[in-house]
This record gives structure tokens, sequence and C-alpha cells, in this order.
């Protein structure tokens, strides 16, 4: 019999916060790997409500709830090729939303691809009733007041709705 190399995937992401979208590319993305490492980057650029720590923990929570065990959550600030390489990875793993979302992700894998082929990006298109969902229009909705309760877990919708209190709401009605 021959030696089964463990396939590792990487689904990189800020998860600021982790929607339920994100969660169904991480239950079906760990079907496709034996392992798969949820990398939460730093990108300050998209103006973070909660900090490194506070995503990882946060992911790691919805994991732990979805009961998905071969899935790992890490954080990392490097170049996302990088991270896979020092992870053994030879899948990166992207949520596609709609076709703007493709056209930013088909120009990443080809930079990745070029940066090393042995790693292929694998999209996986958002189930239908999860497309709208994005992190940056949930804190929009919370900021605004708005329930956000189909968007994320009641534990995530908790999460943000703290913070938002801690912060301040916008709008006046």
């Amino acid at each position: 019999m021959a030696d089964h190399k463990e396939r590792v995937g990487v689904y990189p992401g800020t998860f600021d916060p982790v929607t339920r979208g994100h969660m169904d590319i991480i239950r079906r993305g760990a079907k496709l790997v034996d392992r798969l490492i949820i990398g939460v980057t730093t990108n300050m650029s998209k103006n973070p409500m909660f900090t490194p720590d506070e995503r990882i923990a946060m992911v790691r929570r919805e994991i732990g709830s979805a009961g998905l065990a071969n899935v790992e959550v890490t954080g990392f600030n490097a170049l996302l090729m990088k991270f896979a390489e020092h992870q053994g990875a030879s899948v990166i793993v992207r949520g596609l939303r709609a076709v703007a979302d493709f056209e930013y992700e088909y120009q990443m894998a080809g930079m990745n691809q070029q940066l090393n082929n042995r790693i292929e990006t694998v999209f996986l298109m958002a189930d239908v009733s999860l497309q709208p969902i994005a992190s940056k229009l949930v804190k929009e909705i919370a900021l605004f007041g708005g329930d956000i309760t189909h968007f994320v877990s009641p534990a995530v919708r908790d999460d943000v709705v703290a913070r938002v209190d801690a912060q301040g709401r916008l709008g006046d009605y």
C-alpha cells in the first residue's frame, strides 16, 4: 500500500467577524483535505473591528461549535504563499460570492501560482443563500443598529453587538 501524504489546505482571511458564509466554506473545504488551517491574517487596510487575537479566538470557538476535528486556526502576518509553504499546504481554499470576487481572486491566484506553482488555489462558490454576506456589510449593519442574526452565529452576533455598544453606534434612528 502506498504511503498517503497528508493533504493540507489553507483558508486565509481576516474573518472580521467570521460569518455564516465563512463557516460554509470552512465546512466544505474541510472535506477536501486531511487538515484545513484557517489563517487569520492582519489586514489593517480593512479597518478591523476586532484584534487579531480576538478574531482567532472567535474562529476557534465557531470551529469548536461546528465539531470540525480536522480544522485548526492560527494567525499570520506574512505573504500568503510563504505561510502556506510553512504549513506544508498543497491547496489554498478561497470562497467566491460574486463576479466581483472572481476578478480579484483570479488575479491573486495567478500571482500566487507565479510565486509557487506547487500550491493550487481551489475556489468554492458560496451557498446561494449565503452569497450576499460580507463581513464589511455585517459590521456596517451592526454599526447602524440593524439585526445581523441571519449573517452570523448567535455568539458572533453577541461579540459584534458588544463591540458596537462599546464603540458607539452610527446614525440617528
